[in-house]
């Protein structure tokens, strides 16, 4: 099973054979342990609970740490859930996963997420271009404009871009490259960028296709 949770470290730079600088991201990621195996007789579907990121045991309820004590576990703060394509696969609940379950140069997805950014006005949610502020307009040149419709169908649509909250979202980025594998450190450098901000929680998992 391939997946792992981590922690957004930050961005920086490294460089190739050709002197070629690489903007990578930064994330530590593990080492996480296997709290709990879902199977598709008990459970109904297959899936791995991976933990990570001790903590101290009065930050948790008794419920979550007698769940981790089944285990011989510490205290753990993030719980997540990987499904596993592989009915036959060799999990056992208490087994520990690094970040050398990845090598350099695969494709993976990470998942984050994004920074919130509060109400925000359409121009800067959607990208929308303001109006002029010529011929005596001096209090809408950021309005919106007109939202409604006529006499059919009467009313403003579902899903019409405007105003509201921004960010905080559950974000993707998908075939990430691994560039930097430090297992002594459990540090994972993927090219690009990750959502999120420095010390937000990512899930890490083998591109789609691969």
């Amino acid at each position: 099973m391939k997946g792992i949770i981590g922690k957004k470290v930050g961005m920086t730079q490294v460089f190739d054979e050709q002197g070629n600088a690489i903007p990578v991201t930064v994330l530590e990621a593990g080492p996480c342990y296997v709290t709990q195996v879902r199977t598709a007789d008990r459970d109904g579907y297959t899936a791995v609970q991976l933990g990570f990121s001790e903590t101290k045991p009065k930050r948790l309820t008794q419920g979550q740490l007698g769940h981790l004590r089944r285990n011989n576990l510490p205290a753990l703060r993030v719980l997540r859930e990987f499904r596993v394509r592989d009915d036959n696969a060799e999990i056992e609940e208490g087994q520990e996963i690094r970040v050398d379950v990845f090598e350099q140069g695969e494709r993976v997805d990470v998942i984050g997420t994004s920074k919130g950014r509060g109400f925000a006005g359409h121009i800067k949610r959607h990208g929308f271009g303001r109006g002029p502020k010529t011929h005596g307009q001096s209090d809408r040149e950021r309005s919106p404009g007109a939202i409604g419709m006529c006499a059919r169908p009467g009313k403003t649509l579902k899903g019409k871009r405007m105003a509201g909250r921004m960010g905080n979202d559950r974000v993707t980025m998908k075939n990430l490259e691994v560039v930097v594998i430090d297992a002594e450190r459990n540090l994972l450098a993927v090219r690009g960028s990750v959502p999120g901000a420095r010390n937000g929680i990512v899930l890490i998992k083998p591109a789609r296709g691969n």
